[in-house]
């Protein structure tokens, strides 16, 4: 059965909310920035012009330009490893923070609505910064808070909904941007801003809604509040199971302090949940300059992305549907399996674009394919992977990690990609595939299955991942209860 029909609470109503001030935003902002480019270009150099009296040079523009796009990025690596400080310094509370960082969008929204009057690129570059920043956080408070309210069986569901929230946001932002409809030249600064107006609905609604309900427990001891917010977000119950395993985790962690990023990284009890996260990170792939390398009509390519945009939401979905019942490891390990066979016939087909007239859309078609089997396996699964291979404490230290991961990932990948295109071309893909079937192995022969147990369960799971060497038997094995 679907979420919309196991919940009899405020559940969907809490999940719009979070998600409109969490991954949604990101996915907005995401690419948001796309549209306006020949705009922002045009204004850099006016402003400069303007200024100093005389027309900036190629390079300089470039520079700015390359400087506002991964200002981005540079403030989501910040707003995402200050996770832990900012929880922690609230006392865990994770609406307090929300809270507290959709303040910051005003800032944000204020600055990139002047920087056009004030003809100041530099206003750009600092609002785009604060909108990462926002964004970089809100999504790590997004899945811890979301993962803290969610109960054991359907934990998997309500945890995707991160990455769905994420792929609305990208396909919302397309949208925006089209000429028809913000995506004009003066109101490009209106349509860089649309993020914060979502912060605003998260900032007044959310305040309605309890604390999450592991934090009110294991972190509060609070047996009753942690009961009565189960009963306001998902309907009427006793909820006993998962108040049984809060206590377990409660009684096992014995008062234990929140882990430094430091600590968790030197403690060898979660190496290989660290290991797993590294490995099934979310992949970056900049579809515009695949499309323009396909030989598709740059006209078209703004067209072809939304229908891309609208199947990454549609296996989302697919994916919320599925997880619960066949469980992480197989959507992980086939998804990275048939994306690394995609990503090699891509590369046939970028070579022989010339051959025929029908070669191009035929890519197209391996990259709708491709979008399919990413949003249903690994960028759906990862969300709540990442939420249950942790117990409480190392949690908000591992979301700083995570958080490493995708934003410093995401800056690099910014860089290198472009380069790759021009040096290696349609081989490019090749590396990715190789990726790809990695990931796919390890997944297979290494990763716990982690549907239906307790973070106690799947961590003791973990430690049970052993590379041994035997006195009888002098070959290496890996050993693993799945």
């Amino acid at each position: 059965m679907s979420l919309l029909f196991q919940v009899r609470g405020k559940a969907l109503l809490f999940i719009v909310v979070l998600s409109l001030g969490g991954s949604f935003q990101v996915g907005c902002n995401l690419t948001l920035i796309s549209s306006p480019t020949p705009f922002i270009k045009s204004f850099i150099n006016s402003s400069w012009t303007e200024r100093y009296g005389e027309a900036p040079g190629e390079n300089m523009v470039t520079l700015i330009w390359s400087t506002i796009a991964s200002s981005f990025a540079f403030g989501g690596l910040f707003g995402s490893i200050s996770v832990r400080w900012i929880t922690n310094h609230l006392g865990r509370r994770e609406k307090r923070a929300m809270i507290w960082n959709n303040a910051i969008s005003f800032v944000a929204l204020g600055t990139m609505i002047a920087s056009r009057f004030a003809n100041s690129f530099e206003m750009i570059m600092l609002s785009r910064f604060l909108f990462g920043f926002i964004s970089g956080l809100a999504t790590n408070i997004h899945c811890l808070y979301l993962g803290d309210s969610s109960p054991k069986k359907i934990r998997g569901m309500v945890s995707l909904t991160v990455a769905l929230s994420l792929s609305s946001g990208k396909l919302f932002g397309q949208f925006m941007g089209l000429s028809e409809i913000l995506g004009r030249e003066d109101l490009w600064n209106i349509l860089l801003g649309i993020p914060a107006f979502f912060s605003i609905i998260q900032m007044v609604t959310l305040p309605f809604f309890p604390e999450a309900p592991r934090y009110l427990l294991i972190e509060k001891g609070n047996t009753e509040e942690c009961k009565k917010a189960l009963q306001f977000l998902w309907g009427p119950g006793d909820y006993k199971l998962e108040i049984e395993e809060m206590l377990l985790e409660q009684a096992a962690l014995r008062g234990e302090r929140s882990k430094t990023l430091l600590e968790l990284l030197r403690d060898r009890n979660v190496r290989w949940q660290l290991l797993s996260l590294f490995i099934i990170q979310e992949l970056s792939l900049y579809s515009f300059s695949i499309f323009q390398e396909a030989g598709i009509h740059v006209d078209e390519i703004r067209y072809v992305t939304m229908g891309v945009g609208l199947s990454e939401v549609l296996t989302n979905i697919t994916c919320g549907l599925l997880i619960d019942r066949v469980g992480r490891r197989v959507l992980l390990w086939v998804g990275f399996g048939i994306m690394a066979v995609i990503m090699a016939l891509m590369t046939l087909t970028l070579e022989l674009k010339d051959y025929s007239f029908w070669i191009p859309y035929s890519t197209i078609a391996l990259i709708f394919l491709f979008v399919i089997f990413y949003g249903a396996g690994p960028a759906g699964v990862f969300p709540p992977l990442s939420h249950e291979i942790f117990v409480q404490s190392y949690r908000s230290a591992a979301f700083v990690f995570i958080g490493i991961l995708m934003w410093g990932g995401f800056t690099v990948l910014g860089f290198i990609f472009p380069f790759l295109m021009v040096t290696l071309k349609s081989f490019s893909f090749v590396l990715f595939s190789g990726v790809c079937l990695a990931a796919s192995l390890y997944v297979f022969f290494i990763l716990p299955e982690t549907k239906g147990k307790t973070p106690l369960e799947i961590s003791e799971e973990f430690r049970n991942i052993t590379v041994c060497g035997s006195s009888t038997d002098m070959d290496l094995c890996l050993e693993t209860k799945l």
